[in-house]
């Protein structure tokens, strides 16, 4: 099996729409390990309606309240620890999304980048195009490389701006593996036009080019 694990520079920032049009170009399944906020409704049931054919595998913790999932975890009375979580088995390529940023804690010791270690998958962030992405892309950066998760690329979301384009690449040593317009509606047709990302599966070696 080969994945990746969606994570983003803050919360808000397009990881769920990021997650469905990969599991959509790359025929992959899908998996939320930690969803906090469900009493809105979840970030499966998205994946699920704009990529019907896409397989979802169930969150291994489902949490209420619309917060930090360690915040969420302790009003639902669930502890959760990094040995709660195994990659689903499958044959097909994996779209992992975390919750959050990379620092957003899932216990009193562990933090969403810990789990990202457990899965060893290699990552994607999600970043807004304007104003302050420099800062939060470059950070979230590094807190993965201090902890060698190779990273992919990055994908903007937002208005096109080539100047911040330009920063991250540059000082982020990262690829832009996407530039994302804005969608006035979120639908499947909607998503599907958006542009291929600059990142290739290669199937016959189930890795990334």
């Amino acid at each position: 099996m080969t994945g990746m694990f969606v994570t983003g520079t803050d919360t808000g920032v397009g990881k769920t729409l990021v997650s469905a049009w990969l599991a959509a170009r790359w025929g992959a399944d899908y998996w939320k390990p930690v969803q906090s906020g469900a009493i809105e409704g979840t970030d499966a049931e998205t994946v699920s309606a704009l990529v019907p054919a896409c397989v979802i595998h169930p969150s291994r913790h489902v949490l209420m309240q619309p917060l930090s999932p360690h915040e969420a975890a302790a009003r639902d009375g669930v502890r959760m620890d990094l040995t709660d979580f195994t990659l689903p088995a499958t044959a097909r390529p994996l779209v992992v999304e975390g919750a959050g940023g990379v620092m957003v804690p899932l216990n009193d010791a562990a933090l969403m980048v810990d789990l990202m270690v457990r899965l060893g998958l290699p990552a994607i962030v999600v970043a807004r195009s304007g104003l302050g992405t420099i800062n939060h892309t470059l950070l979230t950066l590094e807190a993965l490389r201090r902890r060698h998760i190779p990273v992919l690329g990055v994908v903007l979301n937002g208005d096109p701006n080539p100047a911040n384009r330009r920063a991250i690449e540059r000082y982020g040593a990262v690829a832009i593996l996407a530039e994302l317009p804005r969608l006035a509606t979120v639908t499947a047709s909607a998503l599907a036009g958006w542009p291929a990302p600059a990142l290739a599966l290669d199937a016959s070696s189930e890795t990334f080019r």
